[in-house]
């Protein structure tokens, strides 16, 4: 697999191959990331690319948060805290530094952002059955040490809210 570094200025795109929580990060053909989740119903998800291995896990609903560690680690990275009102959230690591996550309200759009709210990585959403986005690294994100964590993990957060939001349109049916 590539260094997600390697790959800014190319094109990138996450892909969903078949119907099983499984997703490649993809320029062209060749194989850059992936993103799988050890079940359907559950939220732990195992990523690797060149830059590393590591494990994405989301806890609670309402006030949920997810980690971010080393694949076979127990320590924290980084935590997520979701916005849940406000369509986002932080990226915050222990040692400092921090970045915002933003969507829009259909979700066809998630982007990480500086404090200052300067892009750094945009995921342009599509998709119905096999969910599919286009990522867009910003030139700001090029030589950052976290872009391999921005681009994997928001990938993750784009799945966790897609689920989120089909599990709340289940519900209100169910309830009319």
């Amino acid at each position: 697999m590539l260094r997600i570094s390697q790959l800014v200025g190319h094109p990138l795109e996450w892909k969903q191959p078949t119907l099983r929580m499984e997703y490649e990060l993809l320029t062209g053909e060749t194989l850059a990331a992936t993103l799988k989740f050890r079940s359907a119903w559950g939220t732990l998800a195992y990523a690797e690319s060149g830059d590393g291995s590591w494990t994405f896990k989301r806890i609670g609903f309402w006030q949920n948060r997810a980690s971010i560690r080393e694949a076979g680690s127990e320590e924290d990275l980084a935590i997520f805290t979701n916005s849940t009102w406000r369509q986002g959230g932080t990226l915050e690591f222990p040692g400092g530094g921090s970045y915002r996550a933003t969507t829009n309200f259909w979700m066809t759009r998630m982007e990480w952002q500086t404090e200052d709210e300067e892009p750094l990585v945009t995921f342009h959403v599509g998709g119905f059955f096999r969910q599919s986005a286009e990522v867009e690294i910003h030139a700001r994100a090029a030589y950052l040490p976290d872009l391999p964590l921005l681009v994997l993990f928001g990938w993750y957060l784009v799945l966790m809210l897609h689920r989120d939001a089909s599990a709340a349109s289940a519900a209100a049916a169910g309830s009319t």
